[in-house]
């Protein structure tokens, strides 16, 4: 057993997690469902990723299917403001993707996007909470791959465009990763929507729009900040 989070996590008890070095079984404290995980707060306590996402999931689908923006940091930060996103989760596996596809559309993206919605919600929930950790590949990078791979009706059997969803979700692993550890969900997040404004505007020609020096309002949020370090860090 290692690694002690130092924030707050737990949603029954808002304790710190630990993460077990091999996935045993649990029972979410919330529904009951019996699940290998290998994550529990110190106290015992383990909430299942649907118990976890399934409230930011209506958020996350709301605010997509309404935003006008053009810009996915504006978009998934309206969704990070909602009390349903935590500040880690998995719920941001669903979110990169979500605000990328109503960025895209309202760039010019032809796309039906409450299709494409359902569809993100369904293929993000299919990355569990943390796999950037646990697998060694970030949740937002690969959100962001399933849109690409949404908006291109890319498959297994796609040439060019499989070609592309690899490379782009490889860019934002990159990125992420080159920031190094912990982890912060929305960093990570923001990491991998800049990194796919960009080779959608290099790639497709479709223009999302992104701030010039986008700040994070989240840090005092994170204990595990790395404040000057982080390139959203407000100044």
């Amino acid at each position: 057993m290692q690694n002690d989070s130092a924030e707050p996590a737990c949603l029954i008890c808002g304790a710190p997690l630990r993460y077990l070095e091999c996935a045993r079984e649990m029972t979410c404290a919330i529904c009951g469902k019996i699940c290998l995980s290998n994550a529990e707060c110190i106290h015992g306590h383990f909430v299942c990723d649907d118990c976890h996402s399934t409230p930011a999931a209506v958020v996350i689908r709301s605010i997509a299917l309404a935003a006008s923006e053009k810009d996915p940091f504006v978009i998934a930060t309206a969704m990070m403001k909602s009390p349903a996103v935590h500040m880690h989760g998995p719920e941001h596996h669903i979110l990169a993707g979500a605000s990328l596809l109503a960025a895209y559309r309202n760039a010019g993206g032809e796309l039906d996007l409450p299709t494409a919605v359902e569809e993100m919600l369904r293929r993000g929930t299919m990355v569990p909470g943390g796999f950037c950790g646990l697998a060694g590949t970030c949740g937002a990078a690969i959100s962001a791959g399933m849109f690409y791979s949404i908006v291109t009706k890319t498959n297994p059997l796609s040439k060019e465009t499989w070609k592309d969803a690899q490379l782009l979700t490889a860019a934002c692993l990159t990125a992420i990763g080159s920031h190094g550890g912990p982890r912060c969900c929305k960093r990570d997040t923001y990491l991998a929507l800049e990194t796919t404004v960009r080779f959608m505007r290099e790639h497709t020609g479709i223009a999302m729009e992104w701030q010039r020096k986008p700040q994070c309002i989240f840090s005092q949020r994170n204990r595990e900040c790395l404040k000057e370090k982080c390139p959203y860090f407000p100044e």
